[in-house]
């Protein structure tokens, strides 16, 4: 049950920046924004969780006991060619959730919005994380990697979350689900990350199918879009 407890030494204020809506607001107040960056930082409790399984491509069945059914189109082709698949959790705990909440009930609306903001950002930075922590485990191993794809991305559907939280064993981390399949602590992420086989891939289709983040939405006005 390899576990990943790294520390948030800082929180990019340029991110929190983009999920607070602000990517057009030149004017906003910089130290607002890196306030809420630091006041998420000290709250932020960073857990998180990773296994290894074997996987079918052809069936999209991960291979745990019992199996995992994979269903939707874009997901299975993202993980074409993979033999193996690593699905993980990472949370930065209730604490950031809890000062939102209150900061918003204090009727501290614009504190509140930044912190939220700046926790979507911790919880995504932890994430970026883990797959650099595991990317040399698995080259050692001679396997390639692709990023990681969530429930709720593409035609993956969020009905498939608790086979995550089951195999992930994410409970010893504090993560579960609500009645809607939310995941608990709200600022949570689970994911899945192929696995290829270096010296037998040949840039399958899977590689370069679509565009990840931003770059694969066609919202073109959403306020949280990546630049350039």
């Amino acid at each position: 049950m390899p576990v990943y407890n790294a520390p948030l030494l800082t929180i990019d204020p340029k991110e929190t920046r983009r999920y607070a809506g602000l990517m057009r607001a030149k004017n906003f107040d910089e130290a607002l924004i890196e306030e809420a960056c630091q006041d998420a930082r000290l709250l932020a409790k960073p857990q998180g969780i990773w296994q290894l399984y074997d996987y079918d491509c052809e069936k999209q069945d991960v291979l745990a006991n019992p199996p995992f059914h994979i269903e939707g189109a874009k997901i299975g082709k993202h993980l074409a060619g993979c033999n193996k698949v690593i699905l993980l959790a990472v949370t930065v705990g209730d604490d950031i959730e809890d000062m939102v909440t209150k900061r918003f009930s204090d009727g501290e609306y614009a504190a509140s919005v930044l912190l939220d903001a700046a926790a979507t950002t911790a919880v995504e930075q932890l994430a970026d994380g883990m797959e650099r922590a595991i990317k040399p485990k698995m080259a050692a191993q001679g396997y390639g990697m692709r990023w990681r794809f969530s429930p709720g991305y593409g035609d993956w559907p969020l009905d498939q979350q608790p086979e995550l939280i089951r195999l992930t064993r994410c409970e010893t981390i504090g993560i579960t689900l609500s009645e809607s399949k939310m995941l608990v602590p709200r600022k949570s992420v689970t994911a899945i990350i192929g696995l290829y086989k270096e010296e037998t891939h040949t840039t399958p289709e899977a590689d370069a199918h679509e565009a990840r983040g931003c770059a694969a939405c066609g919202k073109k006005d959403c306020p949280s879009r990546r630049q350039g």
